[in-house]
Parts: C-alpha cells; structure tokens; sequence
C-alpha cells in the first residue's frame, strides 16, 4: 500500500544515518519487523540485532539486563555478566514496549544515549558502547510527556526520526499479500501442501478489520493451514470473528 511504501521510504532513507529512531503504532502492527530493515539497510548490518521487551521485565532486572551486573552485586549474581548493550556493540539495539519503563530507568536511559556509556550494576566503572538505539511503542508517547509520566528529554532523545507504522485496517491494499505471505510461510513451517485462498475466504480477510492487525492476521493463517482438508483454505478455516465479519457499508461510490 502507498501507506507502507512511505514508511519502508523513510526506514530506508534513516538506516543510511545512525539516528535514533522512534517506531510507533498500535500492537501487532510490524515494529520489529520495521526495526529488522532499519538494521539490515544500515552500516551494522554485519554487526548483531538485538530486541527486548522492556515491558516484560521488572525494573531491577531490566537493569541487569540492559547493563549487566557484576558478581555479587545482588542476589544470584553468581558471576560477572555483560548487557545488552554490550552484546550488541557494533550493532542495533531494540528497546521495545519503551513506554513501559520506569522513571527511574528512563533517566539511566537517557545517560546511556547522551554519554555512549553503561556501568554494569555493582560497578564503579563506565564502559563505552556503540550502539544503535531503536525504540517502540504502542502509548502515545506526547500524550505521557505532557502527562508528565515520560521524561520529555529522553522522548526528544528517542525521537530523532520517528516512523509511524499504520494498524491494518487503514492500509486494507496490504491484507491479501500479507496473507498468502504467512500462508507459505505457515504452510512450511507445517509441512503442508496449502498454497492458496479460496475466493470466499480472500473476500472475508478483506472485510474484517483485525484489531491485531498483522500478528492476529499471521495467527489466522496458521490456524487455516492447521485445519485445512484440502490444498486450499476455504471459508470454513477461518476463525469464527473473521467468518462473521459484515461487508462495509457502502455510501455513493465510497467504502465506510
């Protein structure tokens, strides 16, 4: 869709600079998958990529995780242990779910981004890193610095470029090769001979508009080749939301 095709511009054009980048839009929308082509178009190429999910971790341990600890610094610390910052030297970093994190990390966060340096928890040292810093996010970031929940200094630190990846059903011209994408793909990875979508099926995927955007479309998929009797996906395959989904209302010549 024009709609992707602007975004996968501006990641291309970006990935030739090291900016740091704020990839936004709603959960299941493709992020990571932005994030992967902002590293692989970029001159770490060859270096690693590396994701985490900073909603998922406690702070105390997200801590560790990013920065790494020295032995005996807390409970467990059985032995001295690199970040992710420094497993990812020389390469990409994506800070994903970064609306999630504390105050009180953003503001290590932001020292990390300004002085190119971490100091492994337990540690007096600093060490330097290089690093290409990626955050994501599903929050409306303005909206939390205004709120005064995120730190407007790390939120313009974060937000060199930012790109916005549009949810599903605004870029509706995407639906049915996605599909027939993660139709192959599933299909492999099941070991099936599924290869198509019956024409019934492909009308349904298009009047549907998946709140999950691409993850709920990609788990349809693989639920379709599961179930599949035949070389093909019918109607019947489809999960019950998607089989019970209405055609758009129509007013003149337009689509509501």
């Amino acid at each position: 869709s024009k709609e992707m095709q602007h975004v996968v511009d501006l990641a291309r054009r970006v990935a030739a600079v090291d900016a740091t980048v704020l990839i936004t839009g709603e959960s299941g929308v493709g992020k990571e998958r932005i994030a992967r082509l902002v590293h692989d178009e970029s001159s770490r190429a060859a270096g690693p990529f590396i994701a985490v999910n900073c909603g998922a971790i406690t702070e105390a341990l997200l801590e560790s995780e990013l920065f790494g600890h020295k032995r005996g610094a807390f409970t467990g610390a059985v032995s001295d242990r690199p970040g992710l910052f420094e497993a990812a030297n020389h390469g990409t970093l994506l800070l994903d779910e970064i609306g999630e994190v504390s105050p009180g990390m953003q503001v290590k966060l932001l020292r990390v981004l300004q002085e190119r340096e971490i100091r492994r928890v337990g540690e007096n040292v600093s060490r330097p890193v290089n690093v290409r810093v990626l955050a994501a996010t599903n929050r409306d970031l303005a909206r939390e610095v205004a709120d005064s929940s995120f730190r407007q200094d790390l939120y313009y630190r974060l937000k060199v470029v930012e790109l916005h990846v549009p949810p599903l059903r605004e870029r509706r011209d995407d639906v049915l090769p996605l599909a027939r994408v993660l139709l192959t793909n599933a299909a492999i990875r099941m070991a099936r001979q599924i290869s198509s979508l019956a024409p019934n099926v492909a009308d349904q995927l298009l009047r549907y508009d998946w709140p999950g955007n691409v993850r709920e479309l990609e788990n349809a998929m693989e639920r379709a080749v599961a179930l599949a009797k035949g070389r093909r996906v019918e109607l019947e395959d489809l999960p019950e939301e998607v089989r019970q989904a209405f055609p758009k209302p129509v007013v003149g010549d337009q689509a509501v």
